[in-house]
């Protein structure tokens, strides 16, 4: 009767064991997945500004959205976004990003993802970084960052440029 119980005891965690990782080997499969629908997203989010399709755009953000812009000033939640960009959509004047280096990871949950990219645009190479969420079976971006790369080189001589403008700006956030 004991060795029975034993058998079926040890039956029972090899079943368990053996679901277990099969599990885990379709998590990975479905991070593959994700990741490519992550990457079109970010894609059609970029090509949506191009082609000037306001509403397709910010159809990509949460409603509770962060945008960072490259000017220290530049944080906005989605709507005040929206105010500040819809002239340029208006006139045609958008940005137009295409990604030439990206990276994207996954929080254990699956549903949020980060990632960062190297941008082709009118700026030269800028970098592009975010959070993005899962809703509703659709990928969204819940942050988004915009930076301009500064080669080493040139660190010094736009550090001058940048000084007086950006001395006032950390006065006025240390006096918060």
């Amino acid at each position: 009767m004991k060795l029975k119980t034993v058998f079926i005891l040890l039956t029972i965690t090899a079943l368990f064991y053996s679901f277990s990782l099969a599990n885990n080997e379709e998590k990975q499969i479905n991070q593959a997945e994700e990741k490519k629908q992550i990457e079109i997203m970010l894609d059609n989010f970029n090509v949506a500004a191009a082609n000037y399709e306001y509403q397709k755009y910010f159809d990509y953000y949460t409603e509770d959205a962060a945008f960072m812009g490259t000017d220290a000033t530049e944080y906005w939640d989605k709507k005040s976004f929206m105010l500040y960009a819809k002239p340029y959509f208006d006139k045609k004047s958008t940005w137009d990003f295409t990604a030439i280096d990206r990276h994207i990871y996954f929080a254990k949950s699956g549903e949020v993802a980060w990632f960062d990219e190297l941008l082709k645009t009118q700026m030269k190479i800028c970098r592009g970084s975010g959070v993005v969420v899962k809703i509703g079976g659709r990928w969204k971006v819940q942050q988004y960052v915009l930076s301009m790369t500064i080669p080493n080189s040139l660190s010094a001589s736009v550090i001058k440029l940048k000084t007086n403008i950006e001395d006032s700006i950390i006065d006025n956030l240390n006096r918060k």
